[in-house]
């Protein structure tokens, strides 16, 4: 954490393992890494070799703990310790940042500027925009799809984030 207590980036994981762990009595370490690795891809998240040596860290500490071993490390069986709930629940306590701030001030500055290019290129950046926008709400419409089962105010807060995403493609689309 940040001084102020806030989440750093790094966390993320932390959090996203503890609180996948957090939803079942056991689970395959594999299974954890997989679910883990697929919900932070969808925003952007760490590698693959990052995410599973955060894993491994957490069994390290004592947040996660192997209850049935295997021959195939990926198929032990882990849960989440006492330590690991109370550290699950800092995590969730911890105030965020506004995410992408360093993101929304570049896309801020570029449109307070853009004004400064000759029109063709001003719609040039208005495309390139709505195209990134297409991929991120790309991602979280395939984030959406594989956790329909998920708490029901963690899909309500899903859906406004892909209706906010939606909003700004058709805002730059209409520009460009």
């Amino acid at each position: 954490m940040q001084r102020d207590r806030t989440l750093m980036p790094a966390e993320a994981l932390r959090l996203a393992a503890l609180g996948v762990l957090a939803g079942h009595e056991t689970m395959a370490y594999a299974a954890l890494a997989t679910e883990v690795r697929l919900f932070t891809a969808s925003y952007g998240g760490s590698p693959v070799d990052v995410m599973s040596s955060s894993i491994e860290l957490l069994r390290f500490e004592g947040l996660i703990e192997v209850v049935e071993k295997a021959e195939d490390p990926g198929d032990a069986k882990v849960r989440l310790t006492a330590e690991g709930r109370e550290e699950l629940a800092t995590l969730l306590q911890s105030p965020v940042k506004t995410a992408g701030a360093y993101a929304k001030l570049l896309t801020a500055l570029k449109m307070r500027f853009l004004h400064l290019l000759p029109e063709d290129q001003r719609a040039l950046q208005f495309d390139l925009i709505a195209d990134g926008l297409e991929g991120e709400l790309a991602r979280l419409l395939d984030l959406r799809g594989r956790l329909s089962g998920e708490h029901p105010d963690y899909l309500a807060w899903l859906d406004r984030d892909i209706d906010r995403v939606r909003a700004e493609v058709a805002w730059f689309e209409q520009r460009a």
